[in-house]
């Protein structure tokens, strides 16, 4: 591996947990599986980050950064406001039905997990989905103003909704091992947009 400096050296680190720990979990990643991976010396992890609560904090917020850019993107492209919400649904049905750890919604994976081991890095999961939701809030309005989205439903109830139905659609398809509770989710948000 060629020198890298510090801040790369971070980055290199977080996206190398983020295929671990969507395929397992943060606590069963452990430093020395991390670290090998990452082709870096065991000390050297605290070089970079004083505890692996620190990295796991720094991870989250990595992960909403570049979430919340794909969010963005999803919600300012083509098409009216509701056609706009149904491809950022169906790219999050692509996504976290893929075997594939790496996309992997890190919210469903390390959500109950780390909320409970740490209160920063649920402070950071709170800030993030609070970021998701305002998103998916602001698009729901600008739904019901160029009348594509007919629900009377306010927009930030209405958000928080689909947004909960996702992530209980995406434990199923674990659970389940099959893509059906996404269709039912898509299903589901279809006939609630209306």
């Amino acid at each position: 591996m060629s020198k890298k400096s510090s801040a790369d050296m971070r980055q290199h680190l977080i996206d190398i947990a983020k295929a671990l720990m969507a395929g397992k979990g943060y606590t069963a990643v452990g430093l020395a599986e991390l670290v090998a991976a990452a082709g870096v010396p065991k000390g050297s992890f605290y070089y970079y980050f004083k505890s692996k609560e620190e990295f796991g904090h720094a991870l989250l917020d990595d992960y909403f950064s570049s979430y919340l850019q794909t969010v963005d993107a999803l919600l300012a492209g083509p098409g009216n406001a509701r056609e706009r919400l149904l491809a950022y649904f169906d790219y999050w049905r692509t996504t976290q039905a893929s075997s594939a750890p790496e996309g992997k919604c890190l919210v469903v994976k390390l959500g109950a997990e780390v909320c409970d081991l740490s209160v920063d890095m649920g402070t950071v999961l709170q800030h993030g989905t609070g970021a998701i939701l305002e998103r998916l809030t602001q698009c729901l309005e600008a739904g019901h103003l160029d009348g594509s989205v007919a629900a009377t439903t306010p927009a930030r109830v209405l958000a928080e909704s689909l947004y909960q139905l996702w992530l209980g659609a995406s434990l199923m398809v674990k659970v389940s091992r099959s893509g059906g509770p996404f269709d039912s989710a898509m299903s589901t948000t279809q006939r609630l947009l209306s």
